[in-house]
């Protein structure tokens, strides 16, 4: 080995990591800032302020049934919104906006919406619940005589979620939760991982559709929402 060419290489190669890790740290803080940027102001471009549908911490308006997006995986968030610009899921309030977005840009304010607490997950054990209590029951338990797993199989537990495909219930609006059902129900949304909603959804009846939406809504409370 060359000892001359060696020690240069030696000296500068501190001085190079340090840059690299500085350019990279001011990216991530520039797209922080992109992200909360559009979620909090929108764009020149016409995208509206997300947090004025979704609520200043992203936790969602039940009366109007918007999503909470607070605490959601970023690549989940991601996936919907290129959804939506591909039309590959329908809104048509969302459709226009995501289409004005860029990839890095719809990146961007899913890692912010992700960044944000979620509320807390619903305590997992299932020993008291009434049979009766069909929300309850229907998240938890599922109903096996219908082939029907239970909700937090996929979900969790605690209902906030697993991994990049299966999105958090708890604290979603109950009317956002059923709307999501009856479209996969009636064949309006996309299958989606495995194709597993239009199957569980169309073994759905209203009445169990409002019961597991009130569930999770209210954070896994249990009184109120038998059937």
């Amino acid at each position: 080995m060359n000892d001359s060419l060696d020690t240069p290489r030696r000296r500068f190669a501190p001085l190079l990591l340090a840059t690299a890790a500085l350019l990279a740290g001011r990216a991530y803080a520039d797209d922080a800032t992109l992200g909360k940027t559009l979620a909090t102001q929108g764009t020149a471009t016409g995208v509206a302020a997300c947090i004025g549908c979704h609520g200043a911490q992203g936790e969602g308006n039940a009366a109007a049934g918007f999503p909470r997006l607070a605490g959601t995986n970023a690549a989940y968030l991601s996936a919907q919104l290129a959804a939506f610009a591909d039309g590959s899921r329908q809104n048509p309030v969302m459709q226009p906006l995501a289409k004005l977005l860029s990839a890095h840009e719809r990146e961007a304010v899913s890692a912010y919406f992700a960044s944000l607490p979620a509320p807390a997950a619903i305590a997992a054990g299932t020993a008291s619940i009434d049979p009766a209590n069909a929300g309850a029951w229907l998240a938890t338990r599922g109903r096996w005589s219908d082939g029907l797993p239970a909700c937090a199989q996929c979900h969790g537990s605690g209902g906030l979620g697993v991994g990049t495909a299966f999105p958090p219930l708890v604290g979603q609006p109950a009317a956002y939760i059923a709307g999501q059902l009856n479209a996969w129900k009636h064949g309006t949304r996309a299958p989606g991982p495995m194709a597993l909603m239009p199957m569980i959804a169309g073994k759905l009846s209203d009445a169990d559709i409002d019961a597991v939406a009130a569930y999770y809504a209210r954070g896994g409370a249990t009184n109120g929402d038998k059937q």
